[in-house]
């Protein structure tokens, strides 16, 4: 018996939908295929499924052949969200679902072996591919609702369990869909830690921070160790203009694709900071692996890069930096696969003169000597000096 499900997967910060084909019977006895480019977190499902089932109360058809076909069965499936999917599939070959098909709702979620739902990557942007494609309702984990129904014109419902799930299919009216209103969560988002008044002296330094912030001009700050680079630095994102709802939702879509986004948000209402440590490769910079995922540059989408001790990053690491910080944009190409994130980020740098720290200071002398000063300074290129339009020097202060 074949029953269909729909699922969707993310392609860079982008998603498509994915036909879930459920066919038992196919096969020899016993097997449990999935085909369609899966990899490994998609193989590894069938042991979940079978656990979830069996410890929900449901029969897994085990005398019987199980292939399951993922489509369009020519783009690689990742991750773990077809868990959910695939289980209603099962369940709809048994009869579970009356005869009623799923053409109007797309499934999402990780199975836990006891049946329970967790939360995936990529909510958001499957939220808004579900809309575009005319589907009515999205079933996603409870942790992923919020961000998720941040999409208008579509009907979300969150999931604790997959029993739960089924009962949706079945008695969809006992089940009410999660309503959001996006304008007040941006509002709650919008609260800084911090501020810019936290800062005392520093009178030019913050000066420049203005001027940069309402240019949108890269900054650098030279100064010895402790004058306040790092605080003033982390207060940039406080004076920048407050997010509109549009940067907010393409933020929080790129943060949701990296799994980095907080579940109790579900939107990204501060400007990103980004503070990666110096020891970073190229690929964890602007994004990377077989399938790319987004890296700390596109990260810092609408927000702040800062680099922190900008000599100690390798030369190859601050050199791709440069396409970026042009173009606004980072693109990733593999043998089979091209993706683009966007990245347009405010760059601030902090460094110190010497490799001591102290050259030009009035109350600590410098030991280093001119060679190894110029040897330190060169570590950056000029033509990424040359991006970084103010310079400012931030002296100790008592």
């Amino acid at each position: 018996m074949l029953f269909k499900a729909q699922s969707a997967a993310v392609f860079g910060i982008e998603a498509y939908l994915v036909e879930v084909e459920v066919d038992i019977g196919s096969g020899r006895m016993g097997d449990f295929n999935v085909v369609g480019l899966p990899d490994a977190a998609v193989k590894e499902s069938r042991e979940r499924i079978k656990a979830a089932l069996k410890n929900c109360g449901f029969e897994f058809p085990s005398p019987q052949g199980v292939t399951i076909n993922l489509a369009p069965a020519d783009v690689r499936k990742e991750g773990s969200g077809f868990d959910l999917p695939m289980a209603m599939g099962l369940l709809g070959c048994q009869g579970s679902f009356f005869g009623k098909p799923l053409t109007d709702y797309v499934f999402l979620g990780e199975l836990s072996l006891d049946g329970s739902v967790r939360p995936i990557r990529g909510a958001l942007s499957a939220a808004l591919e579900t809309r575009d494609r005319g589907v009515k309702h999205l079933v996603v984990p409870e942790a992923n609702a919020r961000e998720a129904a941040v999409v208008e014109g579509i009907d979300v419902y969150a999931v604790r369990t997959l029993p739960q799930a089924a009962d949706l299919v079945n008695s969809p009216e006992t089940f009410t869909p999660i309503r959001v209103d996006s304008r007040q969560m941006l509002a709650e988002a919008g609260q800084y830690p911090v501020d810019l008044g936290d800062v005392r002296g520093q009178i030019a330094a913050k000066r420049a921070l203005e001027v940069a912030c309402a240019g949108g001009h890269n900054i650098l700050f030279l100064g010895p160790p402790g004058a306040g680079k790092t605080m003033l630095a982390k207060r940039i994102p406080t004076i920048l203009p407050p997010m509109s709802l549009e940067e907010a939702l393409e933020t929080t879509r790129i943060h949701s694709v990296a799994g980095v986004l907080e579940d109790s948000r579900g939107l990204v209402g501060v400007r990103p900071f980004r503070s990666p440590h110096h020891t970073i490769s190229d690929a964890g910079l602007i994004g990377g692996g077989t399938v790319p995922h987004p890296g700390e540059v596109p990260l810092a989408h609408y927000g702040v890069l800062f680099l922190d001790e900008l000599p100690e990053f390798q030369r190859n690491v601050l050199e791709v930096l440069r396409q970026p910080l042009e173009e606004g944009a980072v693109t990733i190409a593999r043998a089979a696969i091209s993706i683009t994130f966007p990245a347009r980020f405010m760059l601030a740098g902090a460094m110190n003169p010497c490799p001591c720290g102290f050259f030009g200071d009035p109350t600590r002398e410098c030991r280093c000597t001119p060679a190894q000063i110029q040897r330190y300074v060169s570590k950056i290129s000029g033509p990424l000096l040359d991006r970084i339009d103010i310079h400012i020097e931030v002296p100790a202060v008592r």
